[in-house]
């Protein structure tokens, strides 16, 4: 089965971010164990809309976005959904990049503890990103994501590990759920975090990249199930390794690393910094991936790796990320509009997958079946839930 692992990986690597590691480190802080089986649920939800996209991409040879604009035949609807698909994901990736390279950064920092060189990192981070996205191809990228997400997975059971963590009470966590005061919030975050709309475009279009032929539809869904859950392991293990650290307040994954320090030594922090130096980058380099994947869909450009507008737009998206972060400015309303675009994405797309994949036109004799069906009808309840929460926070009103 490992054998079949392909671009699922990069998805893993994706929502396993720095976002991903705050969100699981306060969880882990506030709640214990009691908050595992959210990230249950929410690896669930992933398996079956990231599975549905992947589908949809092996069997048209299409990204998800040239999909809809070719089925969508009301002008007027089809517009709408591609503007939306377009301000959600290429403002909202811009706008996020500078969070990724903030976790890489931060990852860094604590490895080398020289304050001249802590004002670089972004910069650093930059052009490391920078490189292996011009020289990268598919098979390049792949092979760096699985040494990435390898070691960040280690290094975060590792560090899972040394808290000696009890099996049954993490098994109830997992399984039972619990909702403790003032937890909800944090349970909608740690899904949110986990259930990310670019993640879907991204797939579809890396699939396509990989396999050309319906044959390698059972391929494309142990790599989804393989991968989505080794991610999910290693948000566990963070969350694990959260709930012993002696920690009073947390403002970040960096936090965690540092709280470490006086239950297992300084090995333990240079382990966790590691852990978040490889999940900044590895996010870092899917967003604006991801990004340019849905403009070349978008556009029609049919581009590939090596394509300059498809270049174009992910240094657009990385420079924002850069810039940003090394003038330490904060494009709040920007980050809200990005909120308000995706928390309308996630259902509409989670809507639109399933009716694509049940489409002969679309998917031939490859439709959903009924149990898949039931599974797609419960996500997208779920998915309506989480896009309405997203709005709501943002203009106040939850």
């Amino acid at each position: 089965m490992f054998k079949k692992i392909g671009p699922g990986i990069l998805i893993a690597a994706a929502f396993v971010g720095p976002g991903t590691l705050t969100v699981c480190t306060l969880a882990g802080v506030r709640f214990g164990y009691t908050l595992l089986w959210a990230l249950t649920l929410s690896i669930f939800a992933t398996i079956v809309l990231q599975g549905m996209a992947s589908r949809v991409g092996l069997v048209t040879q299409r990204g998800l976005a040239g999909v809809v604009k070719k089925e969508l035949k009301n002008p007027w609807l089809r517009n709408t959904v591609i503007i939306i698909i377009l301000a959600a994901i290429l403002v909202g990736n811009a706008a996020y990049e500078a969070g990724n390279i903030g976790g890489a950064s931060l990852g860094l920092a604590q490895l080398f503890q020289n304050q001249e060189l802590t004002a670089w990192n972004p910069l650093i981070i930059g052009i490391l990103t920078f490189f292996l996205l011009w020289m990268g191809t598919y098979k390049m990228l792949e092979k760096v994501f699985i040494g990435l997400v390898a070691t960040m997975g280690l290094c975060f059971v590792i560090c899972a590990l040394l808290a000696k963590p009890s099996a049954m009470a993490i098994l109830k966590g997992a399984l039972v759920p619990q909702l403790p005061t003032e937890s909800l919030l944090t349970v909608i975050a740690l899904v949110g975090t986990t259930v990310v709309p670019y993640n879907l475009f991204l797939h579809a279009s890396l699939v396509k990249e990989k396999w050309k032929s319906e044959t390698a539809l059972k391929s494309v869904k142990w790599d989804t199930i393989i991968s989505v859950s080794l991610g999910g392991l290693v948000s566990m293990a963070i969350l694990i390794t959260a709930s012993a650290a002696p920690i009073q307040e947390v403002t970040g994954a960096a936090d965690m690393a540092r709280g470490l320090e006086p239950l297992f030594g300084k090995m333990a922090t240079y382990i966790m910094s590691i852990g978040l130096l490889a999940a900044g980058i590895t996010s870092a380099i899917t967003a604006p991936l991801a990004a340019a994947f849905v403009a070349s869909s978008c556009f029609g450009w049919n581009a590939n790796m090596q394509d300059k507008r498809f270049r174009m737009v992910w240094a657009v998206v990385l420079f924002f990320g850069v810039f940003f972060l090394s003038f330490d400015i904060k494009p709040i309303e920007v980050i809200q509009f990005a909120q308000v675009a995706n928390g309308v994405l996630l259902p509409v797309m989670a809507i639109l997958l399933l009716w694509m994949v049940n489409r002969k036109s679309v998917m031939g004799q490859f439709r959903n079946s009924t149990a898949q069906n039931i599974f797609g009808l419960i996500i997208v309840v779920f998915t309506l839930f989480l896009g309405i929460k997203s709005i709501f926070k943002v203009i106040g009103l939850f």
